[in-house]
């Protein structure tokens, strides 16, 4: 064993469905009130982890989090049976419904902000839970994730994971979609790049979309996860392509080792920030792709740069893409001439991940990075890794309990929330996490 970088994928929840939640992504509320298929979703997510734990790298699954919260609903006033508060819910606020129905829990990209050991002060590997606070519907992720990390990462000799942060403005915090890390390997020392899209001291921001991530909730995680200031950056998002729907740092920017693959537009001064990366991180690469070649507009319609950047065993990078950059001719006429160029970028690998995409949430956003040691793999939970036996498994649990078409007319269905919760009851045994869920206490 060698200390690699594992992918952990969230399971697409039992109540995935389009609402239009997220505004500022305008995947979310391009589909807003269409069917969606929580089985197909599901089922595709599972395929990319299996093809990619086929291809040898270290993958790992993160279970859903109990939708609709019923305790969250009783704690805004509504009272009686759980088929009570679902019908008064569904009748007096439905958006309300739908926002506590969300499976948004499935993008763990948003979970947490993860530090390796090789760079904390403690050596011990480091996890803060992102608060969210920027929506509703994903605020009240953070004491479920917490749990669920815990859960999975459950040494506290070799793991830290930390609560969120405090649920204030000044502290929006959007987890590892705002983080990248950069070195020349992953059991090395390397330089983690925090970006933000806001300093609530001042300075340049977006007009029309909010910026989710600040300045003062990164140097927070930098401060929980020990890290030395020598090797630790932060980068302000260009709040010009936040405008555009760039919601997150990882739908214009994606990170592996040494590269890293952007648009030019991704950051503020841009060439600045490249030139302090070049100094600092050995061997440092930019991929930066020209606007003239693809479109801010282009690249969150494709979600060109929300992939998965991976190094394969003989050394070269794989880049993991949605079937729509396949689809779409310029975005891979640029990836194929990249390939061409003999640069490290040597392989394309698309897959069909469209009930994710229709809610704004691509290959990147479906993965949380953790690179562990040889020992820290050895101490994770064991039973929530990807191979054929469990591929085989949670495909079964899917099919048992999963419905093909949800609407948000059906959210108020009390059955949906016994399947979901006979869903997850299983799935905790499956997974060995214990009890984990509110409605097991």
């Amino acid at each position: 064993m060698k200390t690699v970088e594992a992918n952990f994928d969230g399971l697409v929840g039992l109540t995935h469905h389009y609402a239009g939640l997220s505004f500022g992504n305008e995947a979310s509320t391009r589909h807003q009130h269409q069917p969606s298929n929580p089985r197909l979703a599901a089922k595709q997510g599972l395929l990319k982890m299996k093809a990619l734990a086929d291809r040898g790298f270290l993958q790992g699954v993160i279970p859903p989090h109990e939708r609709p919260n019923l305790p969250l609903l009783r704690q805004l006033g509504f009272s009686g049976s759980d088929a009570q508060v679902l019908a008064q819910a569904a009748k007096r606020s439905p958006g309300l419904l739908s926002a506590v129905s969300s499976a948004s829990a499935m993008w763990v990209a948003n979970a947490a902000t993860v530090s390796p050991s090789a760079d904390s002060a403690d050596g011990r590997l480091h996890f803060t839970v992102a608060n969210l606070n920027n929506k509703f519907h994903r605020a009240m992720e953070a004491p479920q994730t917490a749990r669920l990390l815990r859960a999975i990462f459950r040494d506290p000799q070799r793991f830290a994971v930390h609560d969120a942060l405090p649920q204030s403005a000044l502290f929006g915090d959007e987890g590892a979609a705002n983080h990248n890390r950069l070195g020349t390997a992953y059991g090395e020392r390397s330089l983690q790049l925090f970006v933000y899209g806001r300093d609530d001291n001042g300075g340049s921001a977006p007009g029309r979309y909010p910026a989710r991530q600040t300045l003062q909730a990164s140097q927070a995680v930098a401060r929980l996860h020990q890290l030395d200031e020598r090797h630790t950056l932060f980068a302000q998002q260009n709040p010009q392509v936040i405008d555009q729907g760039v919601f997150h740092n990882d739908v214009i920017a994606v990170s592996n080792r040494e590269v890293l693959f952007c648009h030019q537009q991704a950051f503020v001064d841009q060439p600045a920030l490249l030139a302090t990366l070049q100094q600092r991180v050995p061997g440092f690469t930019a991929i930066e792709v020209p606007a003239s070649r693809v479109s801010v507009a282009d690249a969150v319609s494709t979600y060109l740069f929300n992939s998965q950047l991976l190094t394969r065993e003989d050394g070269a990078m794989l880049l993991v893409l949605p079937e729509e950059s396949r689809q779409h001719g310029g975005v891979w006429d640029y990836l194929n001439e990249q390939l061409e160029q003999g640069g490290p970028l040597r392989e394309l690998l698309s897959f069909d991940l469209r009930e994710s995409m229709h809610n704004g949430g691509g290959p990147a956003c479906l993965r949380l990075r953790v690179v562990l040691t040889p020992q820290e793999q050895q101490a994770l939970n064991p039973a929530v890794m990807m191979d054929d036996r469990l591929f085989a498994t949670l495909n079964g649990w899917v099919d048992r309990h999963y419905r093909d078409r949800l609407t948000q007319a059906d959210l108020a269905d009390p059955q949906l929330l016994i399947e979901g919760r006979d869903a997850l009851d299983e799935l905790t045994r499956l997974l060995d996490l214990g009890s984990v869920y509110a409605f097991q206490q």
